[in-house]
């Protein structure tokens, strides 16, 4: 199975247990309302959790739309949209370019955490860290 290439200006949202948070009637709606906005929200693989996927100007309209709503129901969806739309966007500086800047920024990162903010290997987080460091 091929796997869909993905637009670099695209930016992906995790939104793990989702329908148990807001349930299976409002995410139906919230899932039409972001395909009707150009972005697409779907669930990952088979498991419970789903991600938002769409440029940054749809999903900023995604979230204004949610916001206008009367109820409550979709407030964690709109307060992952927040954080996930108050990132910088990552495809402005390389993945060395963003390990330097976490490092300089908090000398005592974990490389775990290293790697799950940037999504690089262990081996880039190192070598970022050494270079860095200056060892």
């Amino acid at each position: 199975m091929a796997k869909a290439k993905v637009n670099p200006n695209h930016i992906i949202i995790a939104l793990p247990s989702l329908i148990h948070r807001i349930g299976g009637d409002h995410n139906a709606q919230a899932k039409q309302l972001a395909h009707h906005l150009g972005c697409e929200l779907k669930r990952i693989r088979r498991s419970r959790n789903w991600q938002i996927i769409g440029e940054r100007d749809n999903l900023q309209t995604f979230q204004n739309t949610l916001q206008h709503e009367s109820e409550l129901k979709f407030q964690y969806l709109i307060s992952k949209l927040q954080q996930g739309l108050a990132q910088p966007d990552d495809k402005l500086d390389s993945k060395a370019e963003q390990l330097a800047t976490l490092i300089k920024q908090q000398p005592d990162i974990t490389l775990s955490e290293l790697m799950e903010k940037t999504h690089c290997t262990l081996v880039e987080a190192r070598l970022a860290r050494e270079t860095v460091e200056g060892f």
